[in-house]
């Protein structure tokens, strides 16, 4: 047991997961005539012997109203074949065999519900689990034994011939070639010896290492009915339940998910920890275990509260695990793929939270149960505050971090700020002006980008007239602001004389005002049209007004994630590039990631390492901005290559794991209240960050994808928001210095804005 559970725990860590579940029992008609079973029935005059759609949609409505993500069915073998009543009944239904008439079931719950579908009807054909695999997250077999004895005169399998180890494991085959995430098992107690149960076992694992799809192992103990033919029988004492799951973590290895019902062995949940299992199944908090109704469920507050007095962390998976999620295009059908992810956080559990970036909704409070804190993760924290490179598996790993965890990282990154920036909370008063939404780059994520004539997402395409960009900049200025932040779309017709010419009309109407412009990516494109080294071009921009760069366009720093998201854009070199340049120049540029999309924490971790490094060496950057993906209205969502954005954990421990990590070279961790939400950015100000940005006065790339946040926080509400949660606000320039109190002034009495101005795109002449 000590082995197993060290075996697990090199892999799956402190996680002990279950899926929060509803139960179809769709037919309990059976062929077969297992000695042990009390599920199968005969067929009664008078009833169908199938539940009907109404009534199935009826159970899987209770279970997503209760916060279910499965839907597991489950149900006897071809009853067709034996009875001519259930023949009958199917006719009626409109389907010739019980797995065709699942299979439209399971349709109608994954389009109707949102619950994720799992199968679990016996023998298949491989054209059975092909057209289960287009409306399942997973399916399942129980091989039990395979033990031929058992099928013999006089066992348990006598009379039941769908439990013959050949067919079944016939269909665990089937279901690798087709890429199935397959649930399988063993029953103990049943007849068969320690070393059947070893063979079985080793029959999975030859399996899984053919195929790579057994997703999850139960280790099931024997419990005898009243009503069957063992219903005498002594069932497997608890050391032989032990044993079992500890031999299969050994035979089975580190990764495979191994599982024991925890309604069958109630208050020893201690002891199955200790043998090696990692998930506790499926528990429904609305259905009953139709299989052994005898055992009712634990509540899932009690299994989570007894997990962590083991030490585990209780995690909501979907029926299918996180590493088949990750791997959705190779493992799932496209439709089935694309609910997953959005129901799915950036490990591939299921989503702890509600909670979206740019919704108007209350950030949920966190919970902890567990009373030790990991001592990895304290370890990786004090390397961490004591100035350490991180390795980019430590980052990992705090990004991992939930419960007690996520409390001590969280607190610790705010210990932290305190000790370098204080209680102070800085802001600046500033405008964003989006020069033009016409962009010819075809960004994924991106719903303010536009054609000439696109209107797909929302607004009309336009392309600001000079004479608009300073009137905005003046009144700005009258309002206080001392920054005007310029980005727009790679307009076709702009050149890098464009943005020059920008800037010289911004800073001849407005010369105290600083001009944080242009992304890497407007940067690389501007001196691509005038031939000139990116070096020499930013010295232009910087001759014209510019006063310093934003770090968008940083999206992540992966090339293999932006081949998905931004595949025609500038790569990451090309990105710290025009940073390094910029920061050789004299100019300061910010740092950005966005986050809550495609990609993984290893991708988080690569990216906050490239910025350290980078800072390391230049020394340019004056904050860190993280930006939760917006999901609403952004296209890779809406075609069901994304998910729906960070949890709200995850936004929090970007914010703090950046504090962490890139201490001590970039000081200052900006929240983005208009993604965040003003309540969700006061938890990251109290979880190290020390800046709440601009007040932007005008927004439109975020709202565009969705935010419901609004263009503007004021500064007497930046002030306010920051006195609420016992901290100092002190309004900053760009450079991250106090400003005159004749800004600051002018700041708190400025008048409403006047109606913005969006020039449409005008047509070429002929004349150019």
């Amino acid at each position: 047991m000590a082995q197993a559970a060290a075996l697990r725990d090199s892999s799956h860590g402190r996680l002990i997961s279950y899926s929060r579940k509803v139960f179809i029992p769709l037919t309990r008609l059976c062929r077969d005539v297992c000695h042990y079973c009390t599920f199968a029935k005969a067929p009664r005059v008078g009833t169908s012997g199938y539940l009907l759609p109404d009534e199935v949609l009826a159970i899987a409505n209770a279970g997503s109203a209760a916060g279910c993500t499965e839907a597991l069915f489950t149900l006897g073998d071809k009853p067709e074949v034996r009875y001519q009543a259930a023949r009958d009944a199917l006719k009626e239904l409109g389907h010739e065999t019980t797995v065709s008439y699942l299979t439209a079931m399971c349709a109608l719950v994954l389009s109707e519900t949102g619950l994720l579908p799992h199968a679990n009807p016996g023998v298949m054909t491989r054209e059975e689990i092909a057209a289960l695999r287009e409306v399942t997250a997973s399916q399942g077999t129980m091989l039990e034994s395979t033990s031929e004895r058992l099928c013999g005169r006089g066992g348990v399998h006598y009379g039941s011939p769908d439990k013959h180890p050949a067919v079944r494991l016939e269909t665990l085959r089937l279901a690798g070639e087709l890429k199935v995430p397959f649930t399988t098992g063993v029953l103990i107690g049943i007849g068969e010896t320690r070393e059947e149960r070893i063979d079985t076992l080793k029959a999975i694992a030859d399996l899984h290492e053919a195929h790579g799809h057994i997703q999850e192992v139960i280790v099931q103990n024997f419990r005898a009915k009243p009503d069957t033919k063992l219903a005498n029988s002594e069932e497997p004492d608890l050391d032989d339940l032990l044993w079992t799951i500890a031999t299969a973590r050994l035979i089975l290895g580190p990764d495979i998910n191994i599982q024991a019902p925890p309604n069958l062995s109630p208050g020893v949940y201690q002891r199955l920890i200790d043998a090696g299992i990692n998930d506790w199944g499926g528990i429904s908090p609305v259905t009953p275990d139709h299989v052994n109704p005898e055992a009712p469920w634990p509540a899932i507050s009690e299994v989570a509260r007894e997990s962590a007095r083991a030490g585990k962390l209780l995690v909501n998976r979907l029926p299918v695990y996180p590493s088949y999620v990750r791997a959705a295009d190779i493992w799932l059908a496209p439709d089935v793929a694309r609910r997953v992810r959005r129901m799915s956080d950036t490990e591939g559990f299921a989503r702890d939270d509600d909670w979206a970036p740019g919704k108007i909704k209350p950030p949920p409070a966190p919970l902890v149960l567990a009373r030790t804190v990991d001592l990895r993760t304290s370890g990786i924290v004090e390397r961490a505050t004591s100035g350490e490179r991180l390795a980019s598996n430590d980052v990992v790993h705090l990004f991992e971090a939930r419960d007690v965890d996520y409390r001590y990282v969280t607190q610790a990154a705010d210990s932290l700020r305190r000790a370098v920036s204080g209680d102070v909370v800085r802001y600046v008063v500033n405008r964003n002006i989006n020069y033009t939404n016409i962009c010819t780059f075809r960004c994924k994520f991106c719903a303010f980008s536009k054609g000439r004539t696109h209107e797909d997402l929302r607004g009309s395409p336009y392309n600001l007239d000079i004479e608009e960009i300073t009137r905005r900049a003046i009144e700005a200025w009258d309002r206080g602001a001392t920054e005007i932040c310029l980005q727009g779309g790679i307009h076709p017709d702009y050149t890098g004389a464009t943005y020059e010419k920008i800037c010289r009309a911004i800073k001849t109407v407005v010369p105290g005002v600083h001009i944080h412009a242009f992304s890497a990516l407007e940067v690389t494109q501007g001196a691509a049209t005038l031939r000139l080294p990116i070096d020499e071009f930013i010295s232009k921009l910087k001759a014209a007004g510019l006063g310093s760069l934003p770090g968008t366009a940083a999206e992540i720093l992966d090339d293999d994630v932006r081949a998905i998201i931004c595949p025609d854009k500038i790569n990451a070199a090309q990105w710290l590039d025009v940073q390094r340049a910029a920061h050789r120049a004299g100019l300061r540029t910010t740092s950005t990631i966005m986050y809550g999309h495609v990609e993984t924490s290893h991708s988080w971790a690569k990216h906050l390492l490239a910025l350290r490094d980078l800072q390391a060496e230049t020394g340019g950057f004056t904050e860190f901005v993280p930006l939760p993906f917006v999901h609403m209205e952004a296209p890779m969502y809406r075609h069901g290559i994304a998910r729906r954005g960070p949890t709200f954990r995850e936004a929090v421990l970007m914010h703090s794991v950046a504090r962490l990590v890139l201490h001590p070279l970039i000081l200052n961790i900006q929240t983005s209240w208009v993604k965040m939400g003003p309540a969700g950015a006061a938890v990251c100000l109290n979880s190290g960050a020390n800046d709440l940005g601009g007040t932007l006065m005008n927004e439109s790339i975020s709202r565009a994808a969705g935010t419901q946040h609004g263009q503007e926080l004021a500064p007497r509400d930046m002030e306010e928001l920051i006195v609420s949660i016992g901290r100092e606000p002190m309004q900053r320039d760009t450079l991250y210095r106090r400003v005159p109190e004749e800004r600051r002034a002018a700041s708190m009495i400025a008048a409403d804005l006047e109606p913005i101005v969006l020039t449409p795109p005008r047509k070429k002449t002929a004349a150019g």
